[in-house]
This record gives C-alpha cells, structure tokens and sequence, in this order.
C-alpha cells in the first residue's frame, strides 16, 4: 500500500482498505469502481474468509475464475486464517493460492521469533545481547507491532552500547512464568527425571536451549539477589524489596523456598557456572544445548 500510494497514488485517492468483518455491504461496488484520475485502483479486502459473505466470496472466485476483475483494480485479499471453515471460502482459498503474488507469513516463536529481535535490532543499528532478546521474545511473544515499538524505544535508549536485559525490565511489564519455577524448583531438589523432562516440554514448545539457559541465569539472579537480603536479616517478603529489585511480588513468593535451599557460596558457584557456559557457548566450544544438559546433570547429581 505504501509502495503504490508513493508511487501511483500520492493523493491517496485511489487505495481502499475494507475491513470485511465490519464492512457488510457495498463489497463488491468498491472491487469494481475504477480509478479516480490514475491509471490504477488499489482495493484490499481483509479477512473476507472469516466472514459469513458467502454470497460475496462466490462472486469473487466467479469473477477471478472468468478473469472479469477489471484491468485497472490492484486486489489485495488479506488473511489470518489459512484453514477457511466454509465451502465456499475454501475454494476460493485454494484458488488465490495458485496465484502468481501470494506469500506465507508466519507466526514466530521461540528461538525464530529471538532471531528475527537480533536481526531488527541490528537493521536499526543498534545491538542486543541474546538473553535479553530471549526474555523479550518471551514477554512479548509474537505481537509484531508492538516488539517493533519497544525495539525502537531499546535502541534509542541504548545509544552506543548493547541492550540489556536491565534494559528490556525497563519497558516491558514481567511476565510470570510458573514453568520456568517449577524447572529450578526441581533442580534445587535434584530431581533429574523432572528436571530434563521439563527441559525437553520447553523444547516442544518451541523455546530453544538460549531460552531456557537465559531464563535459568534469571532466576539464579534473583536467588543470589534475594539471598543477599536474607543473610543480611532483612524482610525478603515486603512490597517495598520487590519495588526495590523491580521484581514481581509473585516471582519472591516463589523463590523464597529456594533462597532457604541454597547458601549464598552455592549460589555464587552455580553463577560461576552458568557464566562459564555462557563464554564457552559464545567461543564455539560447544553446542549450547548440550552445555546445558551437562550443567543441569552437574548441578542435580
């Protein structure tokens, strides 16, 4: 739409965007007006082939079939959905399909949604360590618009340095996930059964080995932060810490009975640890998921 209104229509008199589910009728009118003062039309019709406009849809594919949709008119169909649930609608699912112009967007989610953060991070000039991109990628999920929003805020606010997850606790709002309590609640109790069988549910919901070590080296974090406070005789459980560590009132909840499993030289080793596998990841030593594995089994035998 931008490439054609810069290009053919800088008036904007000749692009129409219809919303289907709101738009009822006139459908067919604003397909075949032609254009005004241009020697093309733009008409994009959304989410048609959710719609119950069956009447609408079967004059399309008529119309497309006999090749009767007028030179001069760009028609544009966008879809959410790539399994129509009508009769109709399917078959002009699978007409449009075997046309010339049809692309496949789709959904990102773990370790493709964190690769598609770092590359738009470094469009933009700017750089992004990964397990801040693994917790964004996280928080947001899939909700294009607004990671592009916050990426834009990231880089800004990151001028000349690299984005970290500090950074990223800054503009979006935590998201508690009790998977990720229940793999370090099962690893403090060195139950290795549970422990690589969660590992292995993360993988399957298509969260890859970076996601999973950011989120261990979290938690760790906040245990070593927390544990800090315990041996200092403060209230880990008050409102006012959890202001003060910029940390969910749930997530403490959750981690006390761990902080009262481990000393803080424990916690200091298992850090250690988590850094060694870092650097050893990012010099290619080797493969992240198998580090993983091997500090998991270290940590829980």
């Amino acid at each position: 739409m931008e490439k054609f209104r810069v290009e053919r229509d800088p008036q904007g008199m000749n692009i129409v965007r219809v919303d289907c589910e709101t738009t009822k009728e006139n459908i067919m009118q604003q397909v075949l007006i032609g254009p005004f003062l241009a020697e093309k039309r733009m008409v994009v019709l959304e989410g048609l082939l959710s719609t119950k406009l069956a009447v609408v849809q079967e004059a399309l594919l008529s119309r497309i079939e006999e090749k009767t949709i007028p030179q001069d008119i760009i028609l544009i169909f966008s879809e959410s959905i790539d399994k129509p649930k009508t009769k109709v609608a399917k078959a002009l699912f699978d007409r449009l399909t075997k046309e010339q112009f049809v692309q496949h967007f789709e959904e990102l989610s773990g370790s493709q949604l964190t690769g598609w953060i770092l590359a738009e991070v470094k469009d933009r000039d700017g750089e992004i360590e990964r397990d801040a991109a693994h917790i964004l990628a996280y928080t947001i999920g899939n909700d294009m618009w607004k990671l592009s929003g916050i990426l834009d805020q990231l880089v800004s606010y990151s001028v000349e340095r690299n984005i970290t997850s500090t950074d990223v606790s800054f503009f979006v709002e935590e998201k508690i996930d009790d998977n990720i309590f229940t793999l370090v609640d099962a690893m403090v109790q060195k139950q290795t059964a549970k422990v690589f069988k969660l590992i292995q549910d993360q993988y399957r919901a298509g969260n890859d080995a970076g996601y999973i070590f950011a989120m261990i080296v979290r938690q760790y974090r906040i245990l070593l932060e927390l544990r800090d406070v315990y041996d200092r005789g403060e209230d880990i459980q008050s409102a006012h810490l959890a202001k003060e560590l910029g940390l969910h009132p749930f997530v403490i909840k959750k981690s006390i009975p761990m902080v009262k499993r481990y000393s803080m030289k424990e916690l200091m080793l298992i850090h250690t640890a988590l850094l060694d596998l870092d650097m050893h990841t990012k010099t290619g030593v080797g493969d992240q998921s198998f580090l993983l594995d091997m500090f998991v089994a270290n940590l829980v035998t």
